[in-house]
């Protein structure tokens, strides 16, 4: 089993910028993806920012939804197992609950179908 633990959400006005973070534990050894995905009120959850979990996998190889590139990056620190997402530019639009999710798939994990772990989320609020 593998545990997510989000932080770093928070209020902001458009145009600001956040930090989040996404601790993992346990058999973090066996994970080949993990990834950013938000639910917006009403809406179904969508994918936001991908990134290969090393270890396991040689490069860093991280992919982006179209309607955050350039604006967020995802990162992460092995030393630490932890991810990030640092959101720049903030829109309105980006206002959802942020989830950090895991996969043993080598598959690039863009689907919440293909997650086999979910973090408990975390509130993004943009104000306009």
């Amino acid at each position: 089993q593998v545990q997510l633990v989000e932080s770093g959400g928070g209020l902001v006005q458009a145009g600001g910028s956040l930090r989040l973070s996404c601790a993992a534990s346990g058999r973090t050894y066996s994970l080949y993806n993990m990834a950013w995905f938000r639910q917006a009120p009403g809406k179904e959850r969508e994918f936001v920012a991908g990134i290969r979990w090393s270890g396991r996998w040689t490069g860093a190889g991280t992919y982006n939804a179209d309607s955050v590139k350039g604006r967020f990056t995802i990162s992460r620190d092995n030393a630490k197992n932890t991810m990030y997402l640092q959101m720049n530019s903030l829109k309105p639009e980006d206002t959802a609950v942020y989830y950090c999710a895991a996969s043993d798939d080598v598959k690039l994990l863009t689907s919440p179908g293909g997650v086999d772990y979910w973090g408990q989320g975390t509130q993004v609020t943009v104000s306009s």
